[in-house]
């Protein structure tokens, strides 16, 4: 099959795309590159372009190649030309299970989790659900209107977006004055709040084997710039340390994966995630699973893969083998 690498998407996340493209390419360049366009078309692009492209972080791609349409006729001409894609994608439609539903209509193999899985991990609330179904420990949600209550109890709590990569509208609430920014970011997106858990921040990888059986790789440890570990903080933050493996104890280490794996197995995801966590006093917390985690050359997930010893590319051949499998290629 003609392997193709799919990035870019319409969303906030495809800036990181970009730099997970680029390290995909280089270790797989006999790919065909596609860039899926904030306006909902793919243009074929070249690994000169992507590999010139200096700033992922901060300046938008533009592909120099060929429009190929939009993504379903992009993705009609990859079951027609026998593809496999390698999705270099993060969030949005790339994530919520849109992109993968589509592939699957048409036959057309593709890395990660299936739709279902997709679409179920990247709600926040229904993830942490299934989740503590599957035996995880995790913080229950408070409701908007209670927030005020709980602010009271709790003297500090944690708003993200429900259905969005945690890096982009984290918010820390210490006062009254934080939940006025709570309730108007809240009024065009759902908001998922709970309570602030005092700890350190990990994530932990999980990697489906050729046999089916799942290896929780090295957790990290995460010790953010200035607090909390928002998109500054992940790419552009000097001071950030990823420290793999993470400097807890053995017991923690063995929960951490543990519960990782409970967390992947709970979603049904596939192929590999990430699971991020605060380690709290009384052990792991879960947070959320990342069905698409960051692939950049600086990502966390690489750096599990070389702390267990992993090379990259034997990685992703993996990936494009569970692939072409579960097509029934």
């Amino acid at each position: 099959m003609r392997i193709t690498i799919l990035f870019g998407g319409s969303n906030k996340e495809r800036l990181v795309s970009v730099a997970s493209a680029q390290s995909l390419y280089a270790h797989l360049p006999e790919a065909d590159l596609w860039f899926w366009d904030a306006d909902d078309t793919v243009h074929e692009a070249s690994g000169q372009a992507l590999a010139a492209h200096a700033k992922p972080f901060e300046q938008p791609f533009k592909a120099d190649g060929q429009s190929l349409g939009g993504l379903a006729a992009a993705l009609d001409r990859a079951r027609d030309e026998d593809r496999v894609l390698v999705l270099g994608l993060h969030g949005g439609r790339a994530e919520n299970g849109e992109l993968q539903v589509m592939c699957e209509m048409r036959g057309v193999p593709y890395t990660g989790s299936d739709s279902t899985s997709s679409h179920l991990a990247f709600d926040k609330v229904a993830a942490k659900r299934f989740a503590m179904l599957g035996g995880v420990s995790a913080a229950e949600g408070i409701a908007l209107d209670d927030a005020e209550a709980a602010l009271a109890t709790y003297s500090k709590l944690i708003a993200k977006p429900v259905k969005d990569g945690s890096s982009y509208g984290l918010m820390f609430v210490n006062g009254k004055q934080d939940l006025v920014a709570v309730r108007k970011a809240a009024a065009t997106e759902d908001y998922l709040i709970e309570p602030f858990i005092a700890g350190v921040e990990a994530t932990c990888a999980v990697l489906e084997q050729a046999d089916g059986s799942l290896l929780a790789l090295p957790p990290i440890e995460i010790v953010p710039a200035d607090g909390a570990f928002d998109y500054f903080a992940k790419y552009l933050a000097k001071g950030t340390q990823e420290i793999c493996p993470g400097r807890f104890p053995p017991n923690i280490m063995d929960a951490i994966k543990r519960e990782a794996i409970q967390a992947h197995r709970a979603l049904s995801c596939g192929g590999y995630s990430r699971s991020d966590f605060i380690v709290s006093a009384n052990g792991p917390v879960y947070l959320e699973t990342n069905t698409l985690p960051g692939l950049t050359a600086a990502s966390l997930y690489p750096k599990a893969l070389k702390a267990q010893g992993i090379a990259f590319v034997d990685f992703l051949n993996l990936q494009i083998a569970l692939a072409e499998r579960r097509g029934g290629k």
